[in-house]
């Protein structure tokens, strides 16, 4: 999970759900500027964003990405509660994202370092896989020194209400199964490998 991925979300989740379809649609640009991406450009993003869930989500998910201006730019509206973005290309590896709601409320959590407030199971889909700066530290940013970044799979991630109810699955994403990123933490989740 990239820093950029958790600013996406965190705006997405403050809009209005109505408004999270018409993000960065209502603004005027200035006289001779594009406010879409070319439609080339657009269909790229919009081709990596779907990557990363099964067909089924991504067919029917918003698809939406975070503009020059900083604000959410929805590249297609959707009907089925998941939001997909593109690769986020500061990373080592392409880790597009596909997240329910309940996910864009944990995001909205961590970015305010905060608790996550989690009601119910919530699924999100990375299928290209990721890479991640650490698998122990929500807030880190890069690697620490002499360490590498933790290269996932494709791969499924789960969040349930109670943290500790993923105390029995290992925190070692070389295991070979399942595993728990942030492990001891209100930012535990579930990585289910793909394959």
């Amino acid at each position: 999970m990239s820093l950029k991925l958790g600013v996406v979300l965190l705006v997405l989740a403050a809009l209005p759900l109505g408004a999270q379809e018409q993000a960065g649609a209502t603004k005027a640009a200035p006289a001779g500027k594009r406010t879409t991406p070319a439609a080339g450009a657009a269909a790229a993003k919009i081709a990596s964003a779907m990557s990363a869930a099964p067909s089924r989500i991504a067919s029917a998910a918003t698809i939406a990405e975070i503009g020059p201006d900083g604000k959410i730019v929805t590249l297609r509206a959707g009907t089925n509660g998941f939001t997909c973005f593109p690769d986020d290309p500061n990373t080592p590896k392409p880790d597009p994202i596909c997240a329910d709601r309940m996910w864009v409320q944990w995001f909205d959590a961590w970015m305010a370092k905060k608790p996550p407030m989690i009601k119910q199971v919530g699924i999100a889909y990375m299928l290209q896989g990721a890479a991640d700066a650490s698998n122990t530290d929500p807030f880190a940013m890069k690697p620490a020194a002499g360490a590498d970044w933790v290269i996932t799979p494709a791969h499924t991630m789960v969040i349930v209400p109670d943290p500790k109810q993923l105390d029995s699955y290992p925190s070692d994403p070389k295991s070979g199964g399942p595993f728990v990123m942030f492990k001891g933490t209100p930012y535990a989740h579930l990585m289910v490998p793909a394959h």
